[in-house]
């Protein structure tokens, strides 16, 4: 059987502000045998799987009522006047001081502008990935259509029903008043669909998620990678030399998968591959997030999207994590570098704006314990987080 990605969602969603860090600490891919596992420990009764299990049923059972949202759910209009599309504004950047109107924008790394909140697109795309995706995996375990009933409804909302759905384009993502209506930065904002992806594939067994659900919104997805594929602002985001280029290619990789395009796969895999080879340097460190000033944040953050590559490649039987790089190198090397500073109390010594949120690692933290044998990644995880039996990742 195909293996089926899903990326690991906790219970409680990790918000810094709304900068480019709203996530989870959730982007961990399994296949489908390990989620028949999951289901025979639960049948025999595994204490840290029930804990885990009862968690995510009571966070469902709760969130039964939450939303639907959608992209009309804005006050403001993107410039298209046209609510249908998605808008966000830069984080990063804020009012002139110099000028009486604040044109153009300026920017201050780190620094959100809380004006941001004035779109709602990005709050809430992000939740209802992250729903999406926990409500597929209560069906799946439990069996029990509503949570299955409740994700479809999410998924239709936002994009499949004509007066909600969100038109499949990013236009106007991370606009700078004064400077662009919108930027290939702004497709950060859609890596979560990674997550909702995940989900729906294994929503995919339920009754309530028909055929005709899943070809519309394959057809939908195929529209937005076209647009992704080939306008100008997908293109800049592809050419990015920062963690913005991977998140762009672990995007891509995870709608072909979706869409059973094998052949495009391969090629987001093997750019991929180049592009750790030109980021990653000799320590297995990577410098244009060094220069951050969060950091470390930004050191973890690009890994994640690197270790999303890793397990959606997995899904089409290619092994990202030993392929050899152009200069000899492996991902490997990253985790040997970054391993110490999290684990081992090896103190950071580039620059930390804010405090770093260790839950933001977990995902490396589970995979090095998998994949490199680190044995106390689970200890650290588990000391970090008294309330770690109870966590969904137990359950996968």
């Amino acid at each position: 059987m195909k293996k089926i990605s899903i990326s690991l969602l906790f219970t409680t969603i990790a918000l810094i502000g709304f900068s480019q860090s709203i996530s989870k600490s959730d982007m961990i891919v399994l296949d489908h045998k390990a989620l028949v596992i999951t289901k025979g420990k639960l049948a025999a009764k595994d204490k840290d799987m029930i804990l885990a299990y009862e968690n995510l049923i009571e966070v469902c059972n709760q969130n039964l009522n939450f939303g639907p949202f959608s992209v009309m759910d804005k006050k403001d209009f993107p410039p298209s006047g046209n609510k249908h599309d998605y808008m966000s504004l830069a984080p990063y950047w804020w009012p002139n001081p110099a000028t009486k109107n604040g044109l153009p924008y300026i920017r201050k790394d780190g620094d959100v502008n809380p004006e941001v909140r004035n779109y709602s697109d990005k709050e809430k795309m992000p939740r209802v990935c992250e729903k999406v995706y926990e409500f597929s995996l209560a069906y799946y375990l439990s069996g029990n259509e509503k949570y299955a009933q409740k994700a479809k409804q999410l998924v239709r909302t936002w994009f499949l029903d004509t007066a909600t759905k969100m038109n499949p384009n990013v236009n106007y993502g991370q606009a700078v008043k004064g400077v662009v209506e919108g930027r290939g930065e702004g497709l950060i904002d859609t890596r979560h669909f990674i997550f909702l992806l995940d989900g729906v594939q294994i929503l995919n067994q339920s009754k309530a998620w028909t055929k005709n659900d899943n070809n519309e919104l394959k057809m939908w997805f195929k529209s937005y990678y076209d647009w992704l594929d080939n306008s100008k602002i997908g293109i800049d985001e592809k050419e990015a030399g920062n963690n913005h280029g991977i998140w762009y290619d672990a995007q891509a990789l995870a709608i072909t998968n979706y869409l059973g395009d094998d052949a495009t796969s391969k090629k987001i895999i093997n750019r991929a591959l180049d592009r750790l080879s030109n980021q990653m340097d000799a320590k297995g460190a990577f410098p244009l997030e060094l220069g951050r000033t969060n950091s470390l944040h930004y050191s973890v953050f690009i890994m994640n999207a690197f270790e999303c590559i890793a397990q959606l490649s997995d899904n089409i039987n290619v092994d990202f994590r030993s392929a050899k790089l152009s200069n000899g190198r492996t991902f490997k090397e990253a985790y040997d570098f970054i391993l110490p500073y999290l684990v081992e109390g090896k103190v950071w010594t580039w620059p930390t704006l804010t405090h770093f949120n260790v839950g933001d690692a977990y995902p490396l933290l589970l995979s090095a314990s998998k994949q490199y044998n680190c044995t106390n990644c689970v200890t650290y995880m588990r000391n970090q987080s008294p309330n770690f039996s109870k966590m969904i990742i137990q359950l996968l």
